[in-house]
C-alpha cells in the first residue's frame, strides 16, 4: 500500500517548501458556468433561494436574471486551483478566514483564478507538514472579481528521499 506521501503519478500539486510567501500563479484552467451547474448545486445543497432557481422572480431583482449560487462560485474557484497547488500534497483544508463576493456570477460567465501565498510556515506539532494561507481570486470574462477567498490548508513538505 502507498505511504501517505506517495504520489500516484507525475501530476501533483506543490509541497509546502514550494509555496513561499509571495508566490503567485495564474491558473491555466478556466470554466464556463452553466445553468445546469447552478440548478444542480443549488438543489443538492437544499437551498430554495428563488434568486438561483426562479427566472421570473430573479427578473424582478436588481440583477434582472438568476444569479449563480455563491457557494458554487467559491467551490469552483478553489477547485480550479487544485491541479497547480494542492493535488495530492494537501493534508486538509483548515478553513477560510475571508470570503467576499464583489460581483455576481451569471449563467455563461467564464471563471479564471489567480492565487497568492499570503503565509507559509512549518507546523509545530506535525513534522513534515505546515500551514499555508492562500488568497484565491476568481474573475469573470470581463476581468471583474467575483470572489476573493483566504484559505488555510495543511500541506505536506517534500518527502525525504
Amino acid at each position: 500500500m502507498d505511504s501517505p506521501t506517495a504520489q500516484p503519478s507525475a501530476l501533483r500539486g506543490r509541497w509546502l517548501d514550494e509555496l513561499p510567501v509571495g508566490f503567485r500563479i495564474r491558473h491555466a484552467m478556466t470554466r464556463t458556468v452553466t445553468e445546469s451547474d447552478n440548478v444542480m448545486f443549488t438543489c443538492m445543497s437544499m437551498n430554495p433561494q428563488p434568486l438561483h432557481l426562479d427566472e421570473e422572480f430573479a427578473s424582478g431583482t436588481e440583477f434582472g436574471q438568476r444569479v449563480v449560487n455563491s457557494l458554487f462560485t467559491l467551490a469552483l474557484v478553489v477547485g480550479l486551483s487544485v491541479a497547480d497547488l494542492t493535488l495530492g500534497t494537501t493534508v486538509a483544508n483548515l478553513g477560510f478566514t475571508k470570503v467576499d463576493f464583489p460581483h455576481p456570477v451569471f449563467h455563461g460567465d467564464t471563471i479564471r483564478v489567480e492565487t497568492e501565498v499570503l503565509a507559509s510556515r512549518p507546523s509545530s506539532s506535525r513534522p513534515g507538514q505546515g500551514i499555508v494561507t492562500f488568497r484565491h481570486v476568481g474573475y469573470n470574462q470581463r476581468g471583474e472579481e467575483v470572489v476573493v477567498a483566504d484559505r488555510n490548508a495543511l500541506m505536506r513538505a517534500t518527502p525525504a528521499p
